[in-house]
């Protein structure tokens, strides 16, 4: 059987790998190539835990995938933790408390004085206590895809640039029908451009900006060897330590506007990068004064719920959807991969199948409980 795979992000080429695994021959098209900077995947890192609310299925898909991420390549993972910060005490983080403590999943709560002791360049105020995931950390993005595409085409797939187009008869790369016995769509971002007015594909393409903050000299309180990636769940914002010199990464995480990924121009706004360090003042005061060295702009595929879609394409049987990543795509790429080849090849997915219908193409509301409509804080 061939599959041609659509799209060369996490989704796109754990997928490619998975069906080449179980048999199939593949060819992998992507029109920019693999980690190309307009991608949701192009940043150089991704924050993945397993923290997830009340949510137990994906705690489980998280770890799966990064054993995948690790075989991959171990250097692709920084092991710096997860620290949430927790306003209240029946939030987010005391939910994801109760979760990972019942799956048997490292975490540790942290009282506040544990965290003044422990990391003492983060202010504490206004915090009940913290969540520590000593097993979670940073995947280096960019980095990552290309080396998941790399080994699609060591292991015998054919990996190339093409311009794909959805229509009501078929799918075309380059204008030319595909020939293959089944496509899997897996194009993020471009995913409403290509399928058009698809039945219930409910995906938004807002803009994200990311603004790091250089270091003080001689300050390595902020490095990733002595910083955890944090979580300020509440607040709406979420960061990286410096990695290999690169910054302090903040990322004020609410949706901006809506965007063409082909023609987004990826600037920083001035209202994000104050946004930014007015935190900067409240929970990393050292860092106020710091000059932003550099910034990234994205951009999320947001689903209203933020569950992934994952489907056969309504109008085309042969053809499968696969996308909505809503910024905590990345982490679970390989997991994603090997259920949608599952699906695709026709194959018992196991205990990668979901407890309900989350990933089906269909109406979708807010999350309960979720802000802004879901859970995703990992870019």
């Amino acid at each position: 059987m061939h599959v041609t795979v659509i799209g060369a992000g996490a989704f796109g080429t754990w997928t490619a790998r998975w069906l080449l695994r179980r048999g199939a021959s593949v060819t992998l098209v992507d029109q920019y190539g693999a980690g190309n900077a307009l991608s949701s995947s192009g940043g150089e890192s991704r924050a993945t835990r397993s923290a997830h609310g009340p949510d137990r299925f994906y705690p489980t898909w998280q770890r799966r995938s990064l054993e995948e991420w690790l075989e991959l390549d171990p250097r692709l993972f920084l092991r710096t933790g997860v620290l949430w910060l927790a306003r209240r005490e029946d939030g987010f983080e005391a939910h994801s408390v109760d979760t990972l403590d019942a799956l048997g999943i490292p975490a540790e709560r942290l009282t506040v004085e544990d965290l003044r002791a422990r990391w003492p360049q983060i202010a504490s105020d206004g915090l009940t206590f913290a969540l520590h995931e000593p097993e979670a950390g940073v995947l280096l993005a960019r980095r990552a895809v290309s080396a998941a595409a790399d080994a699609v085409a060591a292991e015998g797939g054919e990996v190339r640039i093409g311009v794909a187009a959805v229509t009501d008869e078929g799918v075309l790369i380059d204008g030319r029908p595909v020939e293959a016995d089944a496509v899997v769509v897996a194009a993020g971002p471009w995913l409403p451009k290509l399928l058009g007015p698809v039945a219930d594909l409910e995906i938004a393409v807002p803009q994200q900006e990311i603004v790091f903050f250089a270091t003080p000299p001689g300050d390595g309180r902020f490095d990733a060897d002595r910083m955890p990636t944090w979580v300020d769940y509440d607040a709406g914002f979420y960061g990286m330590p410096s990695i290999e010199g690169r910054g302090f990464k903040v990322a004020p995480d609410w949706p901006g506007p809506m965007v063409d990924p082909d023609r987004h121009e990826r600037r920083l706004t001035d209202e994000r990068v104050d946004a930014a360090r007015a935190y900067l003042r409240e929970r990393f005061p050292a860092l106020a004064g710091q000059p932003v060295s550099e910034g990234r702009v994205c951009q999320y595929e947001v689903t209203a719920d933020t569950h992934f879609v994952i489907d056969r394409h309504p109008g085309l049987p042969s053809t499968w959807i696969v996308g909505g990543g809503s910024g905590h795509g990345f982490k679970h790429g390989p997991a994603v991969g090997e259920y949608a080849s599952a699906l695709v090849l026709g194959d018992d997915p196991g205990d990668l199948a979901p407890p309900d219908d989350r990933f089906a193409l269909r109406p979708r509301s807010a999350g309960i409980g979720m802000r802004t409509g879901g859970d995703r804080l990992s870019r």
